[in-house]
């Protein structure tokens, strides 16, 4: 249970009031009286460590566990995307330029996700002009329901973090692309198609580099 719930948070070490709070009235895992008792029992049993701040982090051994979940879960996401970019071979021995923005986006996404990126109208962003010195890229998005969501691309950071719904709990756990993000490259590409391309490479090749993150 200790190690499920910090494969969700994913932080090296949290408060033991927010640990508290996390596990009581965010995840609804126990009862404040029983989240008191778990955390005391893994303090006791030396799973659970606390130092002079009172902040908590995994035990050596835990944290062994949790590190071999994340590489294999990295792999897993590595070889799901190798396995795409097969599939899209083929349609480089027919002609396609293997460095095109095309053949990069594909590797993103399902061709159902780009027929819906074509219905998101441009006008639901606000893209500025592309600087090619620019190491962040943003737009906010406007939802379907009058939702506003944000896209921001950190190129240092590299980072790609967006909010949606489709992208919080299905794409982005896969390094994919959501229909906004799918739109929101077509975007880019009309304003500096070079530059675009540069970046998709870029995210492809380093893909175990970059965060996909909400």
């Amino acid at each position: 249970m200790l190690l499920y719930f910090w494969k969700i948070i994913d932080l090296s070490s949290i408060s033991r009031n927010e640990f508290l709070y996390k596990i009581s009235f965010h995840f609804f895992l126990f009862s404040p009286e029983e989240a008191v008792d778990f955390m005391n029992t893994c303090l006791k049993n030396n799973i659970l460590i606390e130092d002079e701040n009172k902040n908590l982090s995994l035990s050596g051994s835990l944290n062994q566990k949790l590190k071999q979940w994340q590489r294999k879960r990295r792999d897993e996401i590595q070889q799901n995307l190798r396995s795409r970019a097969n599939l899209h071979l083929i349609e480089v021995q027919s002609g396609e330029d293997p460095t095109s923005f095309n053949f990069l986006l594909k590797i993103f996404v399902e061709k159902g996700t780009i027929n819906r990126a074509v219905t998101v109208p441009d006008s639901a962003f606000d893209l500025k002009d592309v600087d090619e010195k620019k190491t962040i890229l943003n737009s906010n998005v406007l939802g379907s329901k009058e939702t506003s969501y944000i896209i921001e691309i950190d190129t240092i950071k590299k980072k790609i973090k967006h909010n949606c719904h489709d992208f919080e709990t299905r794409r982005s756990k896969n390094k994919q692309f959501c229909k906004h993000l799918v739109k929101f490259f077509l975007l880019l590409r009309v304003k500096n198609q070079n530059y675009t391309e540069i970046l998709l490479r870029d995210i492809v090749k380093n893909i175990d580099k970059w965060e996909f993150i909400s």
